[in-house]
């Protein structure tokens, strides 16, 4: 129970003794009302009967702050999303499936190893399922009530509730593992920067690449960073009472919130790009390999150092038979 002394009224004889109060309004007289109001507002603290950090605070104001900061957030962070979906629908439209334009040689190369693959889906599948359960709840309740049913949409939520706080965390060491998995390779180089100013082949003409060009580059990093922020904010939602400041907790809240949008507006280019937009894309992380006009015509770089490692492997793969061979014969002759 919250004893506030200053903010007791004088006409109203407070329920325990005078005494229990502490501040400068008491029963015997202090602050006039607005200024008690005042302090209210500006949240101060009176004196409680049991050992909370915020417990004697009456009105916490910035709660206000944050519900306005986070209705902000959910409106344009769902504009953002309508946006990128826009854009890719209507990519989609005009320009269609981007093929392979030299058509399909049969030959393929090695472009995942199988542990990469494994870390890939794992972290992708768990994404999916958290990005799911995650946009129910910033938005359902604005959009499911008046489709499902208030029952329905309280049903969902309770079960979208529980797999994200369930399965959240599992989200820190797939990141990890992306990182440590594919962050060779994904160092900024020159011609990344001059693919950016073709637009990745619309303007200048082909934009050449290595392994990973500049968008897929940026997605990576954009994954760790944005990862990273979306572990450390769920983790102190998931645990507010080990943090025990609530104007943290707000942060980490709109901090999750901003994150988890951004992170869900550049990952539908991605998935955009590497299913349906693209043919040859998907392969890579399906099958671990690629066609050899899909590498070309996309990384055209990485294509020719591979072409290059392959055909130095093949004549050091020859020069070794024909010295067994040379060994062979002297043994022969011995």
């Amino acid at each position: 129970m919250v004893l506030l002394a200053p903010y007791a009224m004088a006409q109203s004889p407070p329920p325990f003794p005078a005494e229990s109060y502490s501040g400068p309004n008491t029963a015997q007289g202090g602050q006039s009302s607005p200024e008690m109001w005042r302090d209210i507002r500006r949240g101060k603290s009176g004196t409680v009967v049991f050992p909370r950090p915020e417990g004697g605070v009456l009105i916490q104001s910035a709660g206000e702050t944050w519900r306005l900061r986070h209705d902000t957030t959910v409106a344009y962070g769902g504009g953002l999303l309508l946006a990128v979906l826009g854009v890719a629908g209507s990519y989609l439209l005009v320009r269609g499936r981007i093929p392979i334009k030299g058509g399909r040689t049969g030959r393929v190369i090695p472009r995942f190893s199988l542990v990469q693959r494994i870390v890939h889906w794992f972290a992708a599948v768990l994404f999916v399922l958290l990005a799911v359960t995650g946009l129910l709840l910033l938005f359902g309740r604005y959009l499911l009530p008046p489709i499902i049913g208030q029952h329905a949409f309280a049903l969902a939520a309770s079960a979208s509730i529980e797999a994200h706080n369930l399965f959240g965390p599992l989200f820190i060491p797939a990141v990890v593992a992306l990182c440590v998995t594919f962050v060779r390779g994904n160092g900024y180089r020159g011609v990344d920067f001059t693919w950016l100013l073709k637009g990745g082949g619309f303007f200048g003409g082909h934009a050449s690449s290595l392994k990973y060009n500049f968008g897929e580059k940026s997605w990576f990093w954009w994954s760790v960073v944005m990862g990273l922020v979306l572990s450390a904010s769920g983790m102190a939602l998931l645990l507010p009472s080990v943090i025990g400041d609530r104007s943290v907790v707000q942060l980490a809240n709109l901090a999750h919130a901003i994150a988890a949008l951004l992170f869900i507006a550049f990952a539908i280019g991605h998935i955009y790009l590497g299913t349906i937009g693209m043919e040859g894309a998907l392969e890579g992380m399906t099958r671990g390999t690629v066609d050899e006009n899909w590498a070309k015509e996309h990384h055209d770089l990485w294509w020719a150092e591979h072409k290059t490692s392959a055909t130095a492997d093949i004549r050091r793969a020859e020069v070794a038979a024909a010295e067994r061979g040379d060994r062979a014969v002297w043994e022969a002759q011995r």
